[in-house]
C-alpha cells in the first residue's frame, strides 16, 4: 500500500520504478512545479523528497511553499536537480540537502540553474538531453584516465555550456569539437567507449541518495 505520508518528486533523474526498488510503498509524483508542495502537505504528507522539478515550461516550485511546509514541521529533503538548488537556497531554514550536486552548489563550484537542467519526454519522463553536471562528471573522469587533456576538457565544457540545455547531448558536443579540431576521430571513439562503459550519471546517484535519506527519516519518525 502506498504510504501517502512520504512523497518523492522525481521523473527523469530517477524513474518511479527505480524509486520503488528501494521502498515499494513510497508515493512518487512527477517533477515538482509551483503549488505541488502545498497540495501534498494539505493531504497530510510529513516527509517530502524533491529530486526533479520544472524550470522553464511551467512555474518552478516556490521558496515560500517549501518554507511554509518546513514551518508546519514537514521534513523536506532535496538533491540531484531542482531539489539540490532549493536545498542550497533554503538549507539555513531547515531544508535538508543531499548529494554531490548539492554540495557543489553549497561550496560555489557550480552556480547556474542550467547545470542540472535537461529536456525530457513529458509522458514517460525519459531524458532526451544530458545535464551539464553529468557532462562535467564525464569530462573530469576522462582527464583522470588520460583520455583527455585538461585543455581539451575545458574546451569541451565550453562547447557544452554554449549549447541550449535541450541540445546538450554528447554526440552534439563531439560533433562541434571535431569541427573545431578540439578532438579528433580517434579521441571521439575512445571517449564514446569510456562513457558507454562507465556510470557518469551524477544526477541519478544523488537521486538515489535522496530516496535513501527519505527512507531513513521515515524509519526514524515511524510515520
Amino acid at each position: 500500500m502506498t504510504d501517502k505520508t512520504c512523497v518523492i518528486f522525481t521523473g527523469p533523474s530517477l524513474s518511479f520504478e527505480e524509486v520503488k526498488l528501494y521502498d515499494p510503498d513510497l508515493r512518487c509524483c512527477p517533477p515538482v512545479s509551483r503549488g505541488d508542495v502545498k497540495k501534498v502537505v494539505e493531504l497530510g504528507t510529513k516527509i517530502i523528497g524533491i529530486i526533479d522539478g520544472v524550470f522553464y515550461n511551467k512555474a518552478a516550485v516556490s521558496h515560500r511553499e517549501i518554507l511554509d511546509a518546513l514551518k508546519l514541521g514537514v521534513v523536506v529533503v532535496g538533491g540531484s536537480s531542482m531539489g539540490a538548488l532549493r536545498a542550497y537556497e533554503l538549507n539555513e531554514f531547515g531544508m535538508i540537502g543531499i548529494g554531490k550536486i548539492y554540495n557543489c552548489y553549497k561550496r560555489g563550484a557550480i552556480e547556474a540553474d542550467d547545470e542540472v537542467a535537461l529536456a525530457f519526454n513529458p509522458v514517460t519522463y525519459e531524458p532526451v538531453s544530458v545535464p551539464l553536471v553529468n557532462i562535467r562528471q564525464a569530462l573530469t573522469a576522462l582527464v583522470a584516465t588520460k583520455i583527455l587533456s585538461v585543455e581539451q576538457r575545458d574546451k569541451l565544457l565550453k562547447i557544452a555550456q554554449n549549447l541550449f540545455y535541450p541540445d546538450r547531448r554528447f554526440e552534439t558536443i563531439f560533433k562541434n569539437a571535431l569541427r573545431d579540431k578540439v578532438i579528433y576521430k580517434e579521441d571521439a571513439e575512445k571517449i564514446e567507449t569510456f562513457i558507454r562503459a562507465n556510470d557518469i550519471d551524477l544526477k541519478k546517484q544523488d537521486a538515489v541518495a535522496v530516496v535513501k535519506e527519505v527512507i531513513r527519516i521515515k524509519g526514524n519518525k515511524k510515520v
